[in-house]
C-alpha cells in the first residue's frame, strides 16, 4: 500500500432531518499519512457527518468508502478498517481499563494469544500503562478520554476518526494527544472533528470547515495559513485620498474609510497593492504617512465563512 492511497471517500452524502439538510451533498477524500480537521458550529452538520462515515446512520443518498468498502454494501468490512472515538467515550464502567481493552480487541477480532499485546500497546500509547487494574468509573474525565482513545487505536486501523478527542483534558495531556495524533497521521488517515482552532493548527495536514450541512472550505493548512497572512493594508494620508482611484489598483477587492485620511484596503492574498499604493500617492501628493498589514485570523476566516461565533482557541 503506498502512502497517497485514499483510504477515506465520501461522495456526494446527504442527510435530511424530516425535510431540514442536515448534510447535503458533501464530497471529500482522505489520503494515507494525512490529518483532516473537521471543523463547524453547532447544528452545521458536523456530527451527521462523522456518524454517516464511521456507518452508525446510512446517508440517504451517495456513499461511503473505507479503505475501498463501500460502507452500505461492505459495512463489516469498511467498519473493521475504522477506529471510532465519539464525542462521549463508549466505556463500560464496571470493568477495569485491561478488561475493557481486552473485550474490545475481542470485538476487533484480534486472535487470542495477540491480545494482550495489542492492549499494552494501545494503553502504551494512550498513557495508561500505570491504570490497566483500575476501573474505569473510578477514572478522572481525562484518563476516560484516554481509554476511549485507546479502544480506538487497539486494533490498528487505516482510518481513525476522533471526535473533540481533548475534551476534558488537561494542557499537558493536550499536548500528548496532539503528539499522538500526529504520530498516527504518518500511516494512517485520521479525521479529527474539533471546535478548537489551535487544535488544527498543531495536528492537522488539511482543514475543512462544514455550514448549514454544506462544505465552505476545503484547504491544505499550508493555503489557510496564506489565507491568514495579510489580506488588508491600513493606510493614513495627510490629505484626503481619492477612493475610487483607491479601488482601481490592481487586486484591491474593497476600500473603506475607518477614519479621517485612514483608510482599510481589503485585497487578493496574491496582490500586495502596497508599492502601487505608495506610486499613486506620490503622483496624486496626498501625503502617505503610515501603511501597515492588517492580519486576519484563523477565527475571521470562520466567522467569515460561517457567520456563526468564533470556534475555541
Amino acid at each position: 500500500m503506498t502512502h497517497s492511497e485514499v483510504l477515506v471517500e465520501a461522495e456526494t452524502i446527504t442527510r435530511f432531518y424530516g425535510k431540514t439538510p442536515a448534510v447535503a451533498d458533501v464530497s471529500f477524500m482522505i489520503r494515507r499519512g494525512e490529518v483532516l480537521g473537521f471543523l463547524g458550529p453547532n447544528g452545521a452538520g458536523k456530527t451527521t457527518t462523522m456518524h454517516m462515515l464511521s456507518g452508525n446512520i446510512a446517508p440517504l443518498s451517495g456513499r461511503v468508502l473505507i479503505a475501498g468498502h463501500n460502507m452500505r454494501t461492505e459495512p463489516k468490512a469498511a467498519k473493521a478498517a475504522l477506529g471510532y472515538l465519539p464525542e462521549h467515550p463508549p466505556l463500560y464502567r464496571e470493568l477495569t481499563v485491561d478488561e475493557y481493552l481486552d473485550y474490545c480487541a475481542a470485538l476487533h477480532r484480534i486472535p487470542r494469544r495477540q491480545r494482550r499485546a495489542a492492549r499494552e500497546r494501545a494503553k502504551a500509547r494512550c498513557g495508561l500503562s500505570e491504570v490497566g487494574g483500575r476501573v474505569t468509573a473510578n477514572l478522572s474525565k481525562g484518563y476516560q478520554q484516554r481509554v476511549g482513545l485507546a479502544q480506538a487505536i487497539i486494533h490498528e486501523p487505516p482510518v481513525i476518526i476522533l471526535d473533540e478527542p481533548t475534551v476534558g483534558l488537561d494542557p499537558i495531556q493536550i499536548r500528548e494527544v496532539r503528539s499522538l495524533i500526529r504520530e498516527l497521521g504518518q500511516n494512517h488517515a485520521v479525521i479529527l472533528s474539533t471546535h478548537i482552532l489551535s487544535e488544527v493548527q498543531a495536528s492537522c495536514d488539511r482543514v475543512q470547515i462544514i455550514n448549514k450541512g454544506r462544505l465552505v472550505l476545503n484547504e491544505s493548512i499550508h493555503d489557510l495559513m496564506r489565507r491568514v497572512q495579510s489580506q488588508a493594508l491600513i493606510a493614513a494620508f495627510r490629505r484626503g485620498p481619492d477612493m475610487a482611484l483607491i479601488s482601481g489598483l490592481p487586486g484591491v477587492r474593497a476600500v473603506t474609510i475607518v477614519e479621517e485620511n485612514r483608510v482599510r484596503l481589503l485585497h487578493e492574498p496574491d496582490a500586495d497593492p502596497t508599492d502601487a499604493l505608495v506610486k499613486l500617492s506620490m503622483e496624486q501628493g496626498w501625503g502617505l504617512c503610515e501603511i501597515n498589514p492588517e492580519h486576519s485570523s484563523l477565527e475571521n476566516i470562520f466567522v467569515e465563512l460561517t457567520g456563526e461565533g468564533e470556534p475555541t482557541l
